[in-house]
């Protein structure tokens, strides 16, 4: 296969770069077309965009005209949001068909509309129907233009955008395109290069990688060693020629079976077949052992192999590759030191003290059992050769602490001192410097000789540390007993005026609300009488203006009743009249309460549960509560919305949801929104009427009886409110009395 690759190498080193020039060329092709289209598409949005400011603008004139505002002001206030940030101009025309207002103001002029728009354009002449066009200025501007009629004692409203005011934001989008696509072009061609140069040095590698296997060939022949390539996948194994030159074996095929290679083992010293077992499972991935193998003249050699698991690029197989060393000289000298060793430990095994030799690089030469047992060492860390750092590493009982006052220093090379452990046993140590820089040290156990004197001086720090600790606890006790005394003194301070300030406020709003009460009265009756043309018929104008009097007021009115409510729940002055009623009555109210508003919008009402449930509940107040949330549903719900009424018991109580598919509630704005005067809207971005007290008024109500209000809401999804109230009326409950 690769060589295959080698032959086609040339072929892909031309059709490449052709390939990657057809491959621009689309590219340029769909970046021009993107373009155009994305020009269509900004020209249709900025027209849809006339066409709704344009609207906008028409209503904001016909209000103010009826207010008695002039065209000008109101042009003022949609300067900043609507016209100038998009380049927009805005010429009123009167009756007669000159502009009395521009925006841009271009002060006092006798010019018509038609002067400003030219006289070819059917702007004019179709108003509203002729939607938004693009037309040629007198002036050669080419623009969008857009024209309402407005109600008397105006004319006309012509709302203007340049079209390259319209296309700014395509041609910053085009300059994008533009810099992405010959971003995209350059690294193609810098990687097409990069492949054309990547080729060639393929090639120099290739032939680099034979200079290096003929010099492996040579360095292992050399060096006794064998190169050993074990494909796990197949069980077939890959010997280099210079093992089977340490092994005195002919070469017979460029692979050995599985089988073959363990028949030349000695079944006593490894396991292929265990290893590969372990390898598959991912317990090993190396392979680091001393075996047996039976040369051709039939003596067994001693072999070290190591090797490591490799994944092979191209095949992604599995591979045990490493080298394998002759060492059966080695372990017959081995074998002879091991001898001599065993005869020296016998010996050093019967001193009764703590015995360790180290060499002259402080490596560990011998110890007995008693050293092992002193620093509590594992077995395995007891090997020849290992550091002094090491062994300490493993020590159980690492030395902690040392004396030098006490070293005695002798002549050759000797030194005694004392050590202690780290679980407080002492050793007294004995060591001199031996003829090859080595040393030997002896430990005695003295931990009996200093316990006593440990003792002595641990009682003395902690009864230092008792005085001190006791005087500091002294201290901290008094200055926090001087911080609560301020604390509790501030506290009651600030609870007293918190109360007063609480007090005023109810009572401030009572008066006030009682202040408002009597005037309103008087403006709703009057201008009933008034509407209803008690003294005589009024003008078609004047009617819809006392109709508006007496619509406000009565709004107004509303608000000032549920101000007075919800004084009058905090001040604890409600007193709820109980009694026995019926569910379905006090509903019913509720619902007709709302019944115009619904039928305005065209929401669909449902009523599904148990209506007729009895309980113990002031009727007024429930009313209220019923009538405050499905208020509250009808007005946030859009037109074609859906309000649904659930009732639901439970032990000893019954839940009344009230769903709607209104505009929802924030997230961050649920645990605020139960509180007096909180809205869902910001101060800033009104369009829904009301006080903000019907849900605070309708949980305040809920709790006298004893009961709670939840909400669970989405913005965009809709509210769903769940009154929960005992049928007992909450008796045994702490509620409000009367004043």
């Amino acid at each position: 296969m690769y060589q295959r690759f080698q032959g086609l190498e040339p072929t892909f080193r031309t059709a490449i770069p052709a390939l990657v020039g057809i491959f621009l060329v689309i590219l340029g092709a769909g970046a021009v077309v993107q373009t155009s289209a994305m020009r269509d598409d900004a020209l249709v949005d900025a027209a849809g965009d006339m066409d709704l400011v344009s609207a906008l603008v028409a209503r904001e004139l016909d209000t103010a005209a009826l207010a008695g505002r002039g065209p000008a002001d109101v042009l003022a206030a949609l300067t900043a949001r609507h016209l100038a940030a998009h380049g927009r101009i805005v010429h009123v025309s009167g009756a007669d068909g000159r502009v009395v207002a521009s925006e841009p103001a271009i002060g006092r002029t006798e010019r018509t509309l038609v002067d400003f728009l030219g006289q070819t354009q059917p702007l004019t002449v179709f108003g509203d129907r002729a939607g938004v066009l693009r037309i040629t200025l007198p002036n050669g501007a080419d623009v969008l233009a857009s024209v309402r009629n407005l109600a008397a004692p105006l004319g006309q409203v012509a709302v203007l955008q340049p079209v390259s005011r319209a296309l700014s934001t395509w041609q910053i989008r085009r300059a994008g395109l533009a810099i992405l696509f010959s971003a995209a072009g350059f690294v193609l061609a810098l990687t097409t290069f990069a492949f054309m140069l990547q080729s060639k040095r393929a090639i120099a590698a290739d032939q680099d990688c034979d200079c290096v296997r003929e010099r492996i060939d040579t360095a292992l022949n050399r060096g006794h060693c064998g190169l050993w390539d074990w494909d796990l996948a197949r069980g077939r194994i890959y010997w280099s020629d210079s093992m089977y030159a340490l092994l005195g074996y002919d070469r017979l095929g460029e692979y050995m079976s599985f089988g073959e290679v363990m028949s030349f083992i000695h079944r006593d010293d490894v396991d292929l077949y265990e290893l590969a077992d372990a390898i598959s499972r991912g317990e090993a991935n190396h392979l680091d052992q001393e075996f047996r193998v039976r040369a051709a003249s039939g003596e067994w050699l001693w072999l070290k192999a190591r090797a490591e698991l490799v994944i092979d690029r191209r095949t992604r197989s599995r591979h045990l590759v490493g080298i394998v060393v002759d060492i059966s000289e080695q372990r017959r000298m081995a074998e002879r030191t091991a001898t001599a060793d065993a005869r020296l430990r016998d010996a050093v095994e019967a001193i009764s003290e703590a015995f360790v030799l180290w060499d002259a690089d402080n490596r560990l030469v011998l110890c007995n059992a008693k050293y092992q047992q002193l620093h509590q060492l594992p077995a395995e860390a007891l090997q020849a050769g290992v550091t002094y750092d090491q062994i300490m590493e493993f020590s159980a009982q690492p030395q902690i602490d040392r004396e030098p006052t006490r070293v005695q220093r002798g002549t050759g090379g000797c030194s005694s001192y004392e050590a202690r452990l780290s679980d407080g046993r002492w050793l007294q140590i004995n060591g001199r410097r031996t003829k090859d820089g080595g040393s030997v040290s002896v430990g005695t156990d003295i931990t009996e000789l200093k316990q006593q004197e440990e003792r002595l001086t641990q009682s003395e720090h902690q009864l230092l540390k008792h005085v001190t600790d006791l005087k500091a606890s002294r201290q901290k006790l008094e200055t926090q007993a001087q911080q609560l005394a301020d604390l509790a003194e501030r506290y009651l301070e600030q609870k007293a005026s918190a109360e007063t300030a609480n007090r005023a406020k109810s009572e401030f709003l009572a008066n006030m609300s009682h202040e408002l009460r009597t005037p309103l009265n008087a403006i709703i009756g009057f201008s009933e009488i008034m509407e209803n043309g008690m003294f005589g018929p009024l003008g078609e104008k004047y009617t819809d203006y006392v109709r508006d009097i007496r619509s406000s007021g009565g709004y107004l009115l509303g608000i000032i009743d549920d101000i007075l409510d919800m004084s009058r729940i905090e001040a604890g002055k409600v007193r709820l009249e109980r009694s026995e009623i019926a569910l379905k009555p006090v509903l019913d109210e509720a619902l007709r309460r709302v019944h115009p508003e619904i039928e305005r919008k065209q929401l669909m009402l449902t009523v599904e549960g148990p209506l007729d449930t009895h309980m113990e509940a002031d009727p007024r107040a429930l009313y209220q509560i019923l009538g405050n949330l499905l208020d509250n549903a009808a007005k946030f719900t859009p037109e074609g919305g859906r309000i649904a009424v659930r009732t639901r018991h439970v032990p000893g109580a019954l839940n009344i949801f009230i769903e709607d598919t209104g505009i929802g509630i924030p997230k961050e704005k649920l645990e605020r929104v139960g509180r007096p005067f909180e809205q869902v809207e910001g101060d800033l971005v009104r369009s829904y009427k009301g006080s903000g007290l019907g849900l605070a008024i309708a949980r305040s109500l809920t709790e006298l009886h004893g009961g709670s209000l939840r909400l669970r809401s989405a913005m965009g999804a809709g509210t769903i409110v769940m009154v929960h109230l005992p049928l007992d009326g909450g008796a045994g409950r702490v509620t409000a009395q009367a004043a």
